[in-house]
């Protein structure tokens, strides 16, 4: 027969439970000091979301609104629009002209990033994102576009001379072309850097 096992009084449960206070008091505290000593993030850490460009400036976002369809807490707005010979934000057909994530409701599950067909949104390593009032934890496209960098001619401008939107895509482009200026802005147009393309070349 099998020895049948004894039930704990009652009395010792409590007992069991300081036991673990008791034993916590006796470890070294693990301070951080933060603000002042920042902890180094994960390099695939969820943060702060981006949205790419391309080498020579354009936008990566073609206003799909997958990534709106794939927030599980509806915290992202996307409305697209078309590009013309005018005006031109991306390689194809269309652009997000309006882009909003709303970080009062983000819970940076990274599903958004995981949609996005061209990898136009990315998330940072930046977490510091607490703010004084509700209206500025809603992020704008503006706010959420990557940096320019050498190379680069703000958008809109046109495309590299002889590629396609799949040049872009396969990461043909390098840079803007030599004498790329933005389009449809009043003020001194911003020339391309000497960089180029792969498929020009």
């Amino acid at each position: 027969m099998k020895e049948r096992h004894r039930p704990v009084p009652k009395f010792l449960g409590p007992v069991a439970g300081f036991g673990v206070t008791f034993a916590t008091m006796f470890k070294k505290a693990n301070t951080e000091y933060y603000p002042y000593e920042k902890k180094v993030t994960a390099p695939r850490f969820h943060g702060r979301h981006q949205l790419n460009r391309y080498a020579d400036g354009l936008e990566k976002c073609i206003g799909c609104e997958l990534c709106a369809w794939a927030c599980p807490a509806d915290a992202i707005f996307v409305e697209g629009a078309d590009n013309t010979d005018e005006e031109r934000f991306s390689p194809g057909e269309r652009y997000g002209r309006n882009y909003q994530i709303n970080y009062l409701r983000c819970i940076f599950c990274g599903l958004c990033i995981e949609a996005c067909p061209t990898r136009a949104l990315t998330m940072t390593n930046e977490f510091e994102l607490a703010d004084t009032s509700r209206a500025s934890l809603i992020f704008t496209k503006e706010q959420l576009l990557a940096p320019l960098y050498e190379g680069m001619v703000p958008a809109p401008h046109e495309m590299y001379p002889g590629t396609t939107d799949t040049d872009y895509y396969l990461g043909k482009v390098t840079g803007a072309a030599p004498g790329t200026v933005t389009q449809g802005r009043s003020g001194e147009p911003a020339e391309a850097g000497a960089q180029g393309t792969e498929a020009g070349r």
